[in-house]
């Protein structure tokens, strides 16, 4: 029922020798590694609480959302670009990652909390011809094909991401997983960076595709497990414009000193 905090995830961003225990994220649409239980987001990332007994109070009461919805579980796992609201104080964020790889939560305007970034992870093909996308928060969404001979509506691949409407529970945006797209590195030595894909490379083995990237006018290589495409031609994500606007002038600057030089 409960993970000694020294054991804890590294993801987690809590204080180590504060108490022995920490709560255990239920199963659910998050890794266990890669999540922040509910009861911990609201006393040690929100700081709404200063015990377990506060914080039980506050969730039991239904006053916070994720990702829309009412949630009410102490061990609800909340993970990667979930949205969290909180009605009564006005407070909207995302979950991203920091430079160390740990889960950390970002202001976002409540505009943006209507629309939320899903990875596909897998798809099949389910009665009737249709097409069925895993997303990486555990989503199922079906894509209906008029002629499953000739299924012109799966426009969709692995590794592409779909933006849902919260509100209805629509995609409204698809970016594809391809040279020249925007990424989010969500794992290895460049976590949370935001970076362009340059180029694909297939390995002819059980090991993972490589993909080179480009950020601030240098490059790097991770695997493809570790990019989360956030935008085609920009950046569409509004929590990490701000770093594509950094990026992108550095890269003009790089440019033109380059020019004067020739």
């Amino acid at each position: 029922m409960h993970t000694k905090r020294l054991a804890a995830p590294r993801a987690l961003k809590i204080s180590r020798k504060e108490a022995k225990f920490v709560v255990t994220p239920r199963p659910g649409p998050h890794k266990k590694d890669r999540c922040i239980p509910l009861q911990i987001l609201v006393k040690d990332y929100l700081g709404y609480a200063r015990t377990s007994k506060e914080a039980k109070k506050i969730i039991k009461s239904g006053k916070i959302l994720i990702d829309k919805k009412v949630r009410k579980d102490l061990k609800f796992p909340v993970g990667l670009f979930d949205i969290v609201e909180i009605p009564e104080t006005g407070d909207t964020k995302i979950v991203l990652l920091d430079r160390k790889g740990r889960l950390i939560l970002k202001d976002i305007d409540k505009e943006a909390a209507k629309y939320k970034f899903c990875r596909i992870m897998n798809k099949t093909v389910v009665k009737g011809g249709h097409i069925q996308l895993n997303l990486h928060d555990g989503r199922n969404y079906l894509v209906r094909v008029k002629d499953p001979t000739n299924p012109k509506e799966d426009v969709y691949k692995t590794k592409d991401t779909v933006v849902l409407n919260l509100e209805t529970g629509e995609i409204v945006n698809h970016f594809r997983y391809k040279e020249g797209s925007y990424v989010y590195i969500i794992g290895g030595s460049n976590v949370s960076k935001v970076a362009r894909i340059e180029n694909i490379r297939i390995v002819r083995s059980p090991l993972p595709n490589l993909v080179t990237l480009r950020e601030n006018g240098r490059t790097f290589e991770t695997i493809e497990d570790y990019v989360f495409v956030i935008g085609e031609d920009k950046i569409m994500l509004p929590a990490l414009a701000e770093s594509t606007v950094l990026a992108s002038e550095i890269e003009q600057k790089e440019g033109g000193e380059e020019e004067g030089d020739e």
